[in-house]
């Protein structure tokens, strides 16, 4: 039976002044939904060059596992079964848990992958198959501050043999009296180097950049290291091999796999150049209270009571805790009367 013209004109009229078309009142979407091996570009020229570190090896086990599948189509089993491989999968390292750090990564990088597809406008948030599986419960946290005894011993480990000594003890010194991250110390160029005022510029995870306190002793043999191996130009690599080949993570990877063959404890516990950050920030914030040490680490997140907008403290704050620290004077360092010692 044909339609009625007249209520065909109505109901054209009527959507037209609901500003919509019958071609709406299909559900088509006008652009098709692409598969996960051929968004994945998208997602990954998209990330920054951290967050494709992170998470890339977990974005190619997706695609290689759900490729073929348009991105509206994966289910949350389908994910939950990838993260159970990964952790089944997971390398074997000095301070592994068990793959659960695999697991908690796979499901992060899932979750990005489909952050960006809700933003494209592909699915919507409460149809992300990524957000409906949980991550893996993170264990506590075994890192813990070194003492004295524990850091002079790893210092002179390091020193006591290895294919660049220099290099090894100059890695353990920076980390030791910044507390900053690895990326941060690679990331460093001659320019980030101020000699006059004893700091370093650390460019760190979320994009962050502040001026850093070190000694002058540090600052002059940083410049000794970078101009020696090659640095030139104000944004060349500052940390370098002897080949003048900037350094890499690998350093670190090598350094301690020796000093943990030296000392058995090392190893047995898992110690790393994140030991060292913990250490150092330990002894700020028992000595110069939370304010300080927050700014020292360069912590600049909200979470937390509303007082930690107020507690901040500022650059002579943090030199002074180096100095302190050190017991090497510091040009913006604050003349203090009872500065607690340094440790042995």
């Amino acid at each position: 039976m044909s339609a009625d013209p007249n209520r065909v004109s109505t109901a054209l009229a009527l959507l037209k002044h609901l500003g919509l078309s019958p071609a709406d009142l299909t559900g088509a979407d006008p652009r098709p939904v692409p598969t996960v091996a051929e968004y994945l570009p998208c997602v990954v020229a998209a990330a920054s060059p951290g967050t494709r570190r992170t998470y890339g090896s977990y974005w190619r086990r997706m695609a290689d596992g759900l490729g073929e599948r348009r991105v509206d189509e994966v289910a949350a089993t389908d994910l939950e079964a990838l993260m159970r491989q990964s952790t089944a999968g997971a390398r074997s390292r000095r301070n592994s848990r068990q793959g659960r750090h695999a697991g908690e990564h796979f499901i992060a990088a899932a979750r990005a992958f489909y952050n960006r597809a809700i933003a494209d406008g592909y699915l919507a948030a409460v149809d992300s198959p990524a957000h409906r599986v949980r991550k893996p419960r993170r264990l506590p946290n075994t890192r813990r501050a070194l003492t004295a005894d524990e850091l002079y011993d790893i210092n002179a480990a390091a020193r006591s043999g290895g294919n660049d000594i220099i290099l090894d003890a100059l890695l353990l010194r920076l980390h030791t009296e910044t507390a900053c991250r690895r990326g941060g110390a690679l990331a460093l160029r001659l320019i980030d180097l101020d000699t006059d005022r004893a700091l370093i510029r650390l460019r760190e995870k979320g994009g962050t950049q502040r001026w850093q306190p070190i000694t002058p002793t540090l600052a002059a043999r940083l410049i000794e290291h970078a101009q020696a191996r090659g640095a030139v130009t104000p944004t060349d690599a500052l940390l370098r091999y002897r080949n003048g080949r900037p350094v890499s993570y690998r350093r670190y990877d090598v350094l301690w796999a020796r000093i943990g063959r030296q000392l058995p404890w090392v190893a047995a516990q898992g110690i790393s150049t994140h030991w060292l950050r913990h250490t150092t920030l330990t002894w700020v914030e028992r000595h110069f209270g939370y304010g300080v040490a927050r700014a020292y680490a360069g912590h600049t997140d909200s979470r937390g009571p509303a007082t930690t907008t107020y507690i901040k403290a500022d650059l002579q704050a943090v030199a002074t805790a180096l100095a302190a620290l050190t017991g090497h004077p510091h040009p913006l360092a604050i003349e203090q009367q009872g500065l607690p010692r340094p440790p042995a």
